[in-house]
């Protein structure tokens, strides 16, 4: 019987290619480019994934959804999310809440934050106010501050389900 909590970190990294929009938190957001990736290329719920996995010690997302799996190719990565949760639920636990940085110049995210936490909340099976969703820039540092691509980070807190 699971008796702890555990707390799960994870990161995503897309790089620019063409496109006209970016899917950030299941939120399609239009731009003028899109992310070069397997599938949707939505970074947030990619390290949103990657730390709900880590949290239970079961890898990573391309353990669970290879890039060499033509299944996956464009895939809607709210479905991922969803059978992440399966995984997460099978194991005895539940989410208590979740917190998603994304570091982007562009494009502006504000707007969007909180369509991307009730989606995400929907897909948790938790309470919107249970998802922090923040936006922040590089100060024109690094790969995001060049504008060359989105980089996300996650933090999960789990419970067993009693």
């Amino acid at each position: 019987m699971n008796t702890f909590p555990r707390i799960g970190h994870g990161i995503d990294v897309h790089r620019f290619g063409d496109g006209d929009h970016v899917t950030l938190g299941g939120v399609r957001i239009p731009h003028d480019h899109g992310l070069i990736a397997h599938s949707d290329g939505d970074v947030a719920l990619h390290a949103l994934c990657d730390a709900l996995l880590g949290a239970l010690a079961l890898g990573d997302i391309g353990k669970h959804f290879p890039d060499t799996d033509n299944a996956y190719r464009q895939a809607d990565s709210r479905g991922l999310l969803r059978k992440v949760m399966e995984l997460v639920r099978s194991h005895g636990y539940t989410v208590g809440n979740c917190d998603l940085t994304v570091l982007a110049e562009r494009p502006k995210l504000s707007p969007h934050i909180m369509e991307m936490q009730q989606r995400i909340a929907a897909d948790l099976g938790i309470a919107a106010d249970c998802v922090s969703i923040k936006a922040t820039t590089t100060e024109k540092l690094g790969f995001v501050g060049r504008k060359e691509g989105i980089e996300a980070h996650a933090v999960v807190m789990l419970f067993p389900v009693r």
